[in-house]
Parts: C-alpha cells; sequence; structure tokens
C-alpha cells in the first residue's frame, strides 16, 4: 500500500523526494505525488515532511 499525500497541506519543498530509497516520489505542479506502483510504504517521507502533509 502506498502512502498518501494530502495536496492541500502540501507546500512542495521537495523534502520527501529527497530520502524517498525508491524513487517513487515527484513533484507535478508544485506538490509531492506518490507512484503506487514503486511505493514500498517505508514511511521515510512521513517522517521528513515538515508539514505532515504525508500518511500511509
Amino acid at each position: 500500500m502506498a502512502v498518501k499525500i494530502d495536496k492541500e497541506t502540501c507546500i512542495g519543498c521537495g523534502a520527501c523526494i529527497d530520502v524517498c530509497p525508491v524513487s517513487a516520489l515527484k513533484l507535478v505542479n508544485d506538490k509531492a505525488e506518490c507512484d503506487e506502483s514503486l511505493c514500498i510504504d517505508c514511511g521515510a517521507c512521513i517522517d521528513t515532511c515538515p508539514v505532515q502533509a504525508i500518511s500511509q
């Protein structure tokens, strides 16, 4: 199961993208987006997000 990103809360800082070990995250229209086929649900991005926009 992939992480969920709240696009209303996301500030597009890219911190989550930098820590994702499988490159499942990218910025689309200045908001983080998760490729569910790549996400391994490790949670690294959840702990890194400064505005708590990512959840499991």
